[in-house]
């Protein structure tokens, strides 16, 4: 624990607005409990990097010197007094309201750049990241670039073998499966098979997942920021990401798994419409033991008839969207690339419902 001492220098916060030129990002950091996110938040906010951050904490968090010197909420609400540190980022702390936190900090436009939102240990980061794309007045002014998740190296695996309740999902291997990056942390205190078991976790769950390793939550911003995981940027890459995925067996939570496979041919987009819809909000779909299958995360990219770009297929749980990608599509090459990370998924289900209730329709028609 840092001492009191150790407290970042602060300074008067200006009020004016400044100009607003685009969409800030904003990159959601979980994590569980004692991973190292706090950790990671105070090396950002205490490290001189050239970039201009705003980092909302949550204060059911690690403790830690910054968050102490946080300690002015009223009656629980959000922490309405904004701090500027020497090094030029800014930092907050809210209780339960990240939306709101965010409404508030956009009244500083030009003051930053980046936005970091931390969630609690035990929090969904699907949830968070569903109101960015929820609130179309929000998304106006930001974007979701990414979720990145902080494991403990020593404690990790314990973390995701932790028995549930039935019918619940391991937090830990919940945020794993909705990562766009993880951060594996405290690689000091294991050995180098340790380490590799804790690598093959996380790749058992999350096929698409990028992986850095670290100690004291010590990385290079430029890994960490700017993933565009969630637009069309991303999609420039995506087809050559999803040639690389590797479906993945059961490995610790048995029942959160990738499963990934490609379908040559152009398809109607009502009928792919109808067919996520019916994965991820009616469940009708079930593997081979009866139990419904369930959707964390949803990537892929699609080809439309009549239509000469690459489009990019996003989900997290029960919200999903399509877009187009800058990417044309080459001849004779059009092929439709998913990939599905979730729970209780039978892939060769999956890829029957796709080609008779979508492939086949778009031939039909």
């Amino acid at each position: 624990m840092e001492e009191e001492d150790d407290c970042p220098e602060l300074v008067p916060i200006e009020t004016q607005p400044g100009p607003l030129t685009e969409q800030i990002p904003v990159t959601i950091i979980t994590g569980y409990l004692g991973a190292g996110k706090t950790t990671l938040l105070n090396y950002i906010l205490t490290e001189q990097h050239n970039k201009r951050i705003a980092v909302i904490l949550n204060e059911f968090g690690e403790g830690s010197a910054l968050e102490k010197s946080l300690s002015v909420s009223d009656g629980g609400e959000l922490y309405e007094e904004w701090l500027e540190l020497r090094n030029g980022c800014l930092c907050c702390s809210v209780k339960d309201n990240g939306l709101k936190a965010i409404e508030n900090l956009m009244q500083k436009k030009g003051k930053f750049d980046y936005i970091l939102l931390e969630t609690t240990g035990l929090a969904d980061p699907g949830a968070v990241a569903s109101m960015f794309w929820v609130d179309a007045e929000l998304g106006s002014d930001v974007y979701l670039d990414g979720i990145v998740t902080v494991i403990d190296a020593k404690y990790g695996l314990q973390q995701l073998t932790e028995e549930k309740a039935e019918g619940l999902l391991n937090e830990a291997a919940r945020q794993i499966a909705l990562a766009d990056m993880t951060i594996i942390n405290k690689t000091d205190l294991v050995n180098e098979k340790e380490l590799a078991q804790v690598r093959d976790a996380v790749r058992s769950i999350n096929g698409l997942v990028k992986i850095l390793e670290t100690q004291r939550s010590r990385v290079d911003l430029s890994k960490v920021l700017d993933l565009h995981s969630f637009d069309s940027k991303d999609g420039v890459n995506l087809t050559e990401k999803l040639q690389l995925v590797k479906p993945a067996r059961p490995h610790l939570d048995k029942s959160i798994l990738t499963v990934t496979f490609e379908v040559s041919g152009d398809l109607s987009e009502d009928a792919l419409d109808i067919f996520i819809q019916d994965l991820l909000w009616e469940k009708m779909f079930k593997n081979k033991e009866g139990q419904p299958m369930t959707v964390i995360r949803l990537k892929g990219i699609v080809s439309f008839a009549g239509n000469a770009h690459q489009v990019m297929l996003q989900g997290v749980h029960e919200l999903y969207e399509l877009n187009d990608t800058p990417q044309l599509w080459e001849e004779n090459s059009r092929i439709n690339r998913l990939v599905f990370i979730g729970r209780n998924l039978d892939k060769d289900i999956l890829q029957e419902h796709f080609i008779s209730n979508v492939v086949q329709v778009a031939k039909r028609n």
